[in-house]
């Protein structure tokens, strides 16, 4: 099956010389793939991912894309941006008791992009991929043809895209010893498992999933043809904090790092946990000096401005001249 176009690729690879001076690497040791800059609705990973999902949702004759995610999720968002671009509808499932008094963040551009919303209400994660398959039901009775997007984009299917994106980086380092990632729904980083092998992807655990690194192997499985077991992969779990949406100080701390050492902004909930987990990784050995790594900037730009702690906590160090 040939993936449909919805981004010009490869996206860059920047040095990164003054972060990795503030977090104990040498100058020439990090680098920083920016997946942010896809360019599609506000840019980010799920746009590998898509490119597949959206390819089999046409082959399906599909007209209506269906997925959940919460309220600030960039997935529902490139969602909704792959929706537009392949002339399809596209319904977002999300928690949640109604429509909110004032759109935010990622919510904005689901407005703008014309998505519409189903409200499920006070639903756990399971719960609400149930609520998906129910209303894609619903669509089939009124004659649409859905085509239900898993959470965060992640199948064996989807991890295909970051099959493809460990291969660019390797093109474009060939010497990458560590790739450190955001590890969510598990496809972004069982992509890369696929292309670089479990030994040189370290997936920083977000808290979007109970226990990922299963889900990570079965992707890797089915992608490579080889038996990619939970307890070959390098896993971080020291970042998730209090819960998935909470604000972490570590990512605080590594999401201000970042910008004001190299002028990239990472979002609170994905990026800034991996570059947490980075630091946390040089600060315990496991990461480095003299082992060139690359740091995946997998977007989600967005969900800052939806943030209220971040937002209010960052907005408080605005300083003033003199």
């Amino acid at each position: 099956m040939e993936k449909v176009t919805l981004s010009a690729w490869p996206t860059p690879m920047e040095a990164a010389p003054r972060l990795a001076a503030r977090i104990g690497l040498g100058p020439d040791d990090l680098w920083i793939k920016r997946d942010d800059l896809t360019g599609l609705g506000g840019g980010g990973n799920k746009v590998r991912k898509l490119e597949w999902l959206v390819a089999d949702a046409l082959r399906c004759g599909a007209d209506t894309l269906v997925t959940l995610g919460g309220p600030q999720s960039n997935h529902a968002r490139l969602t909704a941006a792959a929706a537009a671009r392949a002339d399809l509808d596209v319904v977002l499932v999300m928690p949640g008791t109604g429509h909110p008094d004032r759109a935010d963040g990622n919510l904005l551009l689901d407005a703008v992009l014309d998505a519409r919303i189903v409200w499920a209400g006070d639903a756990a994660p399971a719960e609400l991929v149930g609520r998906a398959e129910e209303t894609c039901a619903e669509l089939r009775g009124r004659g649409a043809t859905p085509y239900l997007v898993p959470f965060g984009g992640s199948s064996a299917l989807g991890a295909r895209g970051y099959r493809e994106a460990g291969e660019e980086i390797l093109a474009q380092r060939p010497d990458v010893r560590h790739v450190v990632t955001a590890l969510g729904s598990g496809g972004t980083m069982a992509g890369l498992v696929a292309a670089l092998g479990p030994e040189r992807v370290l997936g920083v655990d977000v808290g979007a999933l109970p226990d990922p690194a299963p889900v990570v192997a079965a992707f890797a499985t089915q992608l490579t043809g080889r038996n990619v077991t939970a307890g070959a992969l390098r896993c971080r779990r020291d970042q998730v904090g209090e819960a998935y949406g909470v604000l972490h100080e570590p990512a605080l701390a590594a999401l201000t790092t970042v910008a004001r050492t190299e002028g990239i902004v990472l979002d609170p909930v994905y990026t800034a946990r991996a570059a947490a987990g980075l630091t946390a990784a040089v600060r315990d050995g496991d990461i480095r000096p003299g082992e060139p790594t690359v740091l995946l900037h997998s977007g989600g730009l967005p969900g800052l401005f939806g943030h209220a702690e971040a937002t209010r906590r960052i907005g408080r160090t605005l300083r003033t001249y003199p």
